[in-house]
């Protein structure tokens, strides 16, 4: 299988992902640089040695399950290509900027159901559990996530876009994904906060505020979160704080980072109820349960943002 995947990809291609890569990690490195340098001469302290070691620790770990996992789901992929109903041929341009486009729409949808559904939360919480917010919590990966990632690819390929084009274009907008973990640029311009994800909105995303939680979705459009209700502007009179909304025993033990929502499942799966309550556990959306003990973040908000009665 694995000589067979390397006879598809071809001198461009290659060549495309050594590009993206003799690009991206010094643009990295100087970024993060100069963001850290910044940070300890202004005294803000939002990079700690810990939390940055674990941030680049859980990016190595979701690497490697990339990479090994590469050829399975590359595979599986140019299966379905095999009966896409599209051809580009005629026009580049339009070929990747529908590719974009659509791609970052497949992103939105993925996080969402990340967010709203348990089973896939106990692997995207890895991302939120960091309690700073600085270019390194973008490396904070999903570490599991590059098991699953590709279904949300598979109607890509069938529309015509090539696997190999769509794994170069994810890791493309990775790259603004990333930048826009900082604290240091407050507001953009109204015109792109209109289109495009922002520090503003990523911040937002990353809140354990309930006011913010589940928002702020998208990779490079805010346009997704606006049309489909999940938008939330970061409002001064409620400061953001990062990290979960019950912070970890161990923030800094990998297995406690990875694992411990599923844990949490465990025990859920243990309580005296139905099959079907169990399946609820595992399929409702992070903090439903079926006495009303804990809350799930819309819960959560209607109490929060509910109408006070005055009782005169």
């Amino acid at each position: 299988m694995c000589y067979w995947l390397a006879g598809t990809l071809t001198s461009t291609h290659r060549m495309k992902e050594q590009l993206l890569i003799l690009i991206s990690t010094p643009f990295y490195l100087v970024v993060i640089g100069i963001e850290i340098l910044l940070s300890h001469l202004s005294i803000k302290k939002y990079y700690t040695v810990k939390d940055t070691l674990m941030n680049v620790y859980l990016c190595l770990i979701n690497g490697s399950i990339d990479l090994l996992f590469r050829a399975v789901y590359l595979v599986i992929l140019l299966r379905f290509f095999n009966f896409h109903f599209v051809s580009f041929s005629f026009n580049p341009v339009l070929y990747w900027a529908l590719l974009f486009i659509l791609e970052d729409l497949a992103f939105y949808f993925e996080h969402r159901v990340d967010h709203y559904c348990r089973l896939f939360w106990a692997v995207h919480v890895t991302h939120h559990s960091s309690e700073e917010f600085n270019l390194t919590t973008g490396f904070r990966s999903s570490v599991l996530q590059p098991v699953y990632r590709f279904v949300y690819f598979i109607p890509l390929v069938l529309l015509g876009f090539h696997p190999l084009d769509i794994v170069f274009m994810y890791s493309l907008t990775q790259i603004y994904g990333i930048i826009v973990h900082t604290q240091y640029i407050k507001k953009m311009p109204l015109w792109f906060e209109a289109i495009f994800v922002s520090p503003s909105h990523h911040r937002v995303h990353h809140a354990s505020n309930i006011r913010y939680l589940d928002k702020n979705m998208g990779m490079v459009l805010i346009i997704w979160d606006r049309l489909f209700g999940s938008f939330q502007e970061e409002v001064e009179e409620d400061p953001i704080k990062y990290g979960l909304t019950k912070s970890l025993d161990d923030p800094h033990h990998p297995g406690k980072i990875i694992f411990h929502e599923w844990q949490n499942i465990a025990h859920d799966m243990k309580k005296n109820v139905s099959f079907f309550t169990r399946i609820k556990y595992l399929v409702m959306p992070p903090g439903w349960s079926h006495d009303g003990s804990t809350k799930t973040a819309k819960e959560l908000r209607n109490i929060l943002l509910r109408p006070k009665i005055n009782q005169e």
